[in-house]
């Protein structure tokens, strides 16, 4: 039984449900005649690929992680599997998910061969896995490039839903790729020490000063402001007069706090900007699908 729990915390079961969660949460914004078995294809798949791109990036980083307290207690630098294992556990655990996306609307796959929600997570599971990765040990460029698949489920379960990668698809991803800049530079100042410990370079500008804060702000307000644009503009993706305070709220909040760590540039600034970003999240996405179906 261990065996399983073992390979169960390559997954990061508490990522990749946050990764599913924005998938799910897309798909209910854009079906027109919901399918069961595409939502369950999305769900399983989702999870599969995020778990397994979550397998690879920790075989990459086992020795780096035996030098971080957070990540030593590990399966991988524990030793309780072998880079064999997770290696092939992983492997599978990627294909069978690619598989499962790959059942979602097969009728508009590229060539004859992958769906767009398949395409969509070999991006993201390729992108995390040979960019992001090996780049955190280079410069603070990782972030953006990390940002890339961090925002691809949301536009994921849109395009799952809807077949059709348009301005509305682009929307829901342009949010995310913004949302993680804050909450990535909130994390890296959190954990500033254990990461330059294991050589991570994850913080803009290397040091705990108002730079990595003005990143915070300008990405919090480009989010707010990308955010309530569908309340405007997008005849696919509507909100309501009371979703687009709740949504503007909800922005302004997070940008408030990016704001407290320009000014305060303290860790328990970077540690409520950090709690505030894991909320806002959910919190939005779960407007967006209430104004839905209730607007």
């Amino acid at each position: 039984m261990k065996f399983f729990r073992y390979l169960g915390q390559l997954l990061k079961f508490r990522l990749s449900a946050t990764v599913v969660f924005s998938a799910a949460a897309a798909y209910l914004l854009g079906f027109e005649v919901f399918n069961l078995n595409h939502f369950l294809y999305l769900i399983i798949g989702g999870f599969l690929v995020t778990g397994s791109a979550n397998g690879f990036n920790q075989i990459l980083e086992k020795d780096k992680d035996k030098l971080m307290e957070r990540t030593s207690v590990r399966p991988l630098p524990m030793g309780h599997l072998s880079i064999t294992q997770a290696v092939i556990f992983s492997f599978i655990i990627g294909l069978v998910g690619l598989f499962l996306l790959n059942k979602i609307n097969p009728q508009g796959s590229f060539y004859g061969f992958m769906s767009k929600s398949s395409l969509f997570g070999l991006v993201s599971m390729l992108l995390y896995i040979l960019s992001y990765t090996p780049l955190k040990r280079v410069s603070t460029i990782s972030i953006f490039v990390g940002a890339i698949p961090g925002a691809i489920p949301f536009l994921l379960g849109y395009v799952a839903a809807t077949d059709d990668f348009g301005l509305a698809a682009g929307t829901l991803f342009a949010i995310q790729f913004f949302w993680q800049f804050p909450h990535f530079i909130a994390i890296a100042w959190v954990l500033d020490k254990e990461y330059k410990k294991a050589g991570f370079k994850m913080l803009f500008g290397g040091e705990k000063n108002k730079y990595p804060a003005v990143i915070s702000i300008i990405t919090s307000i480009l989010m707010t402001i990308v955010s309530v644009i569908p309340f405007f503009y997008i005849s696919d993706l509507n909100l309501s007069v009371y979703s687009f305070i709740v949504i503007l709220i909800l922005g302004v909040w997070f940008t408030y706090k990016s704001i407290k760590l320009y000014k305060n540039t303290d860790d328990v600034s970077a540690r409520k900007l950090m709690l505030t970003s894991f909320a806002y999240l959910p919190l939005m996405q779960i407007v967006y699908v209430i104004d839905r179906f209730l607007f």
